[in-house]
């Protein structure tokens, strides 16, 4: 007798199996800054990708990644992803007002059009 597998997405209660659905995706709005902590590490440079997507369809040509203070490791991530990103013209730390060395400033070049 063969069991089916259960796949992460089903509950089995009884004799019934049900499948939960996918929750609809959140749509945020694109502004200058965005504030990477409320992401997963695993999640942070597709979350970039992304946001620099989004950006440039906005029309946005500086933004500014808040990505923490800590160890480095995220800001160092941040940073070598958009030195080899050609949408990127060039990138800083963020001014002392603007969150720091917590806080990468990168400016976009502009679309092809």
């Amino acid at each position: 007798m063969s069991r089916k597998k259960k796949t992460d997405s089903e509950v089995n209660e009884g004799d019934k199996t049900t499948a939960f659905e996918e929750p609809e995706p959140v749509v945020m709005p694109i502004e200058e800054s965005i504030d990477l902590h409320h992401f997963r590490p695993s999640e942070i440079l597709d979350v970039v990708d992304a946001y620099l997507d989004a950006a440039l369809e906005e029309g946005f040509r500086e933004v500014r990644l808040i990505h923490g203070k800590g160890k480095g490791v995220q800001r160092a991530n941040i940073r070598r992803f958009l030195e080899n990103d050609p949408r990127v013209n060039r990138y800083s730390e963020s001014t002392g007002d603007r969150g720091g060395w917590g806080a990468t400033l990168a400016w976009l070049n502009e679309p092809d059009r």
